[in-house]
């Protein structure tokens, strides 16, 4: 890709262990311990006019899930709010995505690392619509993956853990290469779950559907949509869907800070028309958080 813009040499700032340093200069060794063990968390936060939605109960999410980790990050959820904050100040950022990931350092390799140096990093940066604006507004089309999202007691699924994510990058990239925008992952025992960083709603008789939450993330972005919904009066059951469910709803919509609300036309053989639900439900995300669709 010739217009690929390297995410190491960028210009601008990125808040590194209680300082802001220059892009370039914001690096690790090689031995660091998360980059052989995934011992790292992260949050991936959208900021609108300045503002960084939700951004506190982000990061009361990346605190515990360092926790979940076995690891403390060494910065009080109000401290790191205050660095995010300056972030998206200090590149001049106004609409943006804001990434904060702790991670255990060097000083130890091996599974064991209790006494690894813990790290805090929060970079900025200008990004657009997670997938094309005109097919996001028509519907996104998505393929089932062949990964599924793992038992609960086989790792911590609901943290946004480094590790969790290698699965979620082999079935976007698969995906991809199909000529998809996304996949749709099962759990362990075989139900509907989630995609590859998004959640997902169907709909059918004027209610929404939704996978309970037991083994993968329970998104900020997911629970302001079942409050909208809420709002709006329209039914929200929380419950186990199976794969042979799916073509019995009539719409679909994924949801999470990077995909805000984007309809789905396709899962594989099953079709969806984005209608009124979905399109509410969009309009109204977007003028919560102070966005055009």
């Amino acid at each position: 890709m010739a217009d690929l813009v390297p995410y190491h040499d960028r210009d601008g700032q990125i808040w590194l262990d209680g300082k802001l340093v220059p892009w370039r200069d914001a690096k690790l060794h090689v031995l660091t311990h998360a980059l052989h063990y995934a011992s790292a968390v992260f949050e991936g936060e959208r900021a609108y006019s300045g503002e960084i939605f939700k951004l506190t109960e982000h990061t009361q999410r990346l605190v515990e899930g360092a926790r979940t980790l076995d690891f403390e990050i060494p910065y009080s959820v109000a401290e790191i709010d205050a660095a995010c904050r300056d972030v998206v100040k200090a590149n001049g950022l106004v609409d943006c995505y804001v990434r904060p990931i702790a991670w255990r350092g060097s000083e130890q390799m091996g599974v064991s690392a209790q006494q690894s140096k813990i790290h805090l990093a929060i970079a900025a940066w200008s990004w657009g619509s997670y997938f094309d604006p005109a097919e996001r507004l028509r519907g996104i089309r998505m393929t089932h993956a062949k990964y599924r999202r793992p038992d609960p007691l086989t790792a911590p699924a609901k943290t946004k853990a480094a590790g969790l994510y290698m699965i979620c990058t082999l079935e976007k990239h698969r995906a991809e290469a199909q000529g998809y925008a996304d996949a749709l992952m099962l759990d362990w025992r075989g139900h509907v779950a989630e995609c590859t960083g998004a959640n997902i709603f169907l709909v059918k008789d004027g209610a929404l559907h939704t996978p309970t939450p037991d083994c993968f993330l329970d998104g900020i972005t997911r629970r302001t949509v079942i409050g909208l919904a809420k709002s709006r009066d329209i039914p929200v059951h929380e419950r186990t869907i199976m794969p042979d469910e799916l073509s019995s709803f009539s719409e679909c919509f994924i949801v999470g800070t990077a995909a805000e609300v984007t309809p789905v036309r396709e899962i594989g053989e099953h079709n969806y028309q984005p209608g009124r639900i979905s399109e509410t439900l969009l309009t109204d995300y977007m003028a919560k958080v102070g966005a055009k669709v």
